[in-house]
């Protein structure tokens, strides 16, 4: 596995290293010693999830704060979705600031978004199988989110807005401005 820094300090593209032949292929999608060596990250996720999606659908930004705040390992199973990372540590320099990653089956790219960031991501093709990694576990009272058409965050989900499909949840969620402090 190869990790790319992102200009998010901590957040990291995965490329897993795929050996390709003509049963198919074979990758080693996590291993915890490469991740720590190849990202100076020191992380022990704790439970896994997976949704599955049709075009349009989009899910967040979501975050969980303080003692339940989490890490998250990325990627697509099936298909093709955009997925976006927000900085929302009020003390970093990227403080506010995003990165959009293209993650497919074909590519297997993974996103590694570390404590302190909103998530969320969006189906581009027809379905998605899209699965994640949690450092944590989940708490209902310690998440957070943030309007996924935040004015000031101007994030392009590459689909028009009117034929995204969307949580009712997460259509009332705040703007970044208004959205609760993670640290």
């Amino acid at each position: 596995m190869t990790a790319i820094p992102t200009k998010l300090e901590g957040c990291f593209i995965i490329e897993p290293k795929v050996f390709n032949d003509e049963r198919g292929y074979f990758m080693e999608s996590y291993n915890e010693e490469r991740f720590e060596q190849e990202t100076g990250q020191k992380v022990h996720f704790v439970q896994d999830n997976q949704s599955y999606s049709s075009k349009g659908v989009l899910r967040g930004l979501h975050y969980q704060t303080g003692e339940h705040a989490q890490a998250k390992l990325v990627r697509v199973l099936e298909g093709e979705v955009l997925d976006v990372a927000v900085d929302v540590r009020p003390r970093s320099s990227t403080y506010g600031e995003h990165v959009a990653v293209l993650l497919t089956a074909e590519n297997k790219h993974q996103l590694f978004v570390p404590r302190g960031f909103a998530h969320g991501f969006i189906v581009l093709s027809d379905t998605a199988s899209f699965f994640y990694k949690c450092d944590n576990f989940y708490n209902k009272e310690s998440e957070g989110g943030i309007l996924f058409n935040d004015p000031e965050l101007n994030i392009d989900w590459k689909l028009p807005q009117e034929s995204l499909i969307i949580s009712e949840k997460d259509k009332v969620l705040p703007v970044f401005k208004n959205a609760r402090a993670i640290w």
